[in-house]
């Protein structure tokens, strides 16, 4: 199995990311969690047998990642659903059959669930981690399925819902991993409060 992983993530720019987070924090204390969350998510993908793709919007500091197994390339145009599906479809082109998304927003995301998506993948179609927020925190493919990614009520919590109405309409059997939250907002924070004296 030829396993990828595409990682979907911000430049973190200050009043560019975690808008919502800093309308209580701070524009500045936003920006600096936001990287904080990127470095820990990357830290999750260490020693895992997977290519890693970084599809980035906005610079990235490539010399500050590993200089194996690691790609990096600008997300493409549209909304939230054409760029996965697109950068979906470029990392199935190379040839790999076990392809999961995430972003950089789930600090409870360890390495053990992408060890359990890819997991399931050996039976399933498509693996879902479902988020708190009704959307979900990561999504996983062994071929490409673009209705998946069309139509979808982007940024609601009716994400996940809609994502699998489409799985049963295609016949894509799948499997879902436990439920984590994403930091959007303050009161999802959670242990990540006693960093912000830090940042």
């Amino acid at each position: 199995m030829k396993k990828a992983i595409i990682v979907f993530q911000k430049y973190p720019e200050a009043g560019f990311v975690k808008t919502r987070l800093a309308e209580t924090i701070g524009a500045e204390k936003a920006a600096n969690l936001y990287a904080f969350l990127i470095r820990h998510t990357h830290q999750q993908l260490s020693g895992l047998e997977a290519t890693i793709f970084v599809f980035h919007l906005g610079p990235v500091a490539i010399e500050e990642y590993p200089k194996k197994g690691y790609h990096f390339h600008a997300q493409e145009p549209g909304d939230l659903g054409e760029k996965m599906q697109k950068a979906f479809q470029r990392v199935f082109d190379l040839g790999f059959d076990q392809v999961l998304i995430i972003g950089t927003d789930c600090y409870e995301l360890e390495r053990n669930h992408l060890k359990q998506a890819f997991e399931a993948l050996k039976t399933k179609n498509l693996v879902l981690g479902p988020a708190v927020d009704g959307g979900y925190y990561l999504l996983g493919l062994k071929r490409p399925a673009a209705s998946l990614f069309q139509g979808i009520s982007w940024s609601t919590d009716t994400v996940l819902q809609q994502t699998l109405n489409r799985a049963n309409q295609g016949n894509l059997e799948y499997g879902l991993l436990e439920k984590l939250r994403d930091v959007d907002r303050y009161e999802d924070l959670g242990e990540l409060e006693q960093l912000l004296p830090e940042l």
